[in-house]
């Protein structure tokens, strides 16, 4: 592949997958509720919408405490491998899009920009969600479960995508929605386009916000780079 001059634009692309291409968080959605009610408790929307972006350790720790739990490692490998199982048969049918994610996956990747998946989801689910992303769209892939436990919101997951792709990553462009996502990516040092999904996420340096991915090319891709 040709890649394009970075003089003038970005120099990398750096996708986050679930709310940000794909409409997957309303199917975790079903296994996180299912999930507090094997535990016999009962996780509600306001519960819910704080682990948006956040890990399978710390989810199900979480979960864990609001059943009346004891917290200890076995019971978070126990509830976490309930919680990959359920999300699994979930993830083998195809995954809602995003609005205009597609679109721009396929201008970003025509434009030539290297490009990277970077997400908190592990490697088997993510497998199984590039099944209907495509992972011809990606140079890089990132999971959560190959960061060393530096997950979002650390800066870890976005400096390793940049280092992979060869790029700095204060010239990458990070596309997000949950606020663990782009305080990592914005850590990170990249400039961040926010296209909020369930959850507000609050203004901040090297935000820029949208309202989804609709007509996002390499056009307005440059432009975002430089309101960053």
């Amino acid at each position: 592949m040709t890649r394009p001059s970075t003089v003038d634009g970005p120099a990398g692309v750096l996708w986050d997958m679930d709310g940000t291409l794909v409409d997957s968080e309303k199917l975790w959605d079903v296994a996180l509720y299912e999930a507090a009610e094997w535990l016999g408790g009962r996780l509600t929307e306001q519960q819910r919408v704080t682990l948006v972006g956040v890990d399978m350790d710390a989810t199900s720790e979480y979960l864990l405490t609001i059943s009346g739990h004891e917290v200890t490692p076995a019971r978070i490998a126990s509830t976490g491998d309930w919680i990959r199982e359920r999300t699994a048969r979930l993830f083998a049918d195809a995954l809602p899009w995003r609005p205009g994610a597609r679109e721009a996956l396929a201008a970003v990747r025509a434009g030539g920009l290297p490009a990277a998946l970077v997400t908190s989801t592990e490697r088997p689910l993510v497998e199984l969600a590039l099944d209907t992303i495509g992972r011809e769209f990606f140079d890089v892939i990132v999971c959560g479960d190959e960061v060393d436990g530096l997950t979002k919101p650390h800066p870890e997951p976005y400096r390793r995508a940049a280092r992979l792709l060869g790029v700095d990553p204060a010239r990458c462009v990070a596309i997000e929605d949950s606020r663990p996502g782009t305080e990592s990516a914005a850590a990170a040092g990249c400039v961040v386009l926010v296209v909020p999904n369930d959850v507000a996420v609050g203004a901040g340096e090297r935000r820029v916000f949208r309202d989804s991915l609709v007509g996002l090319d390499m056009t307005a891709l440059t432009s975002i780079f430089h309101a960053g």
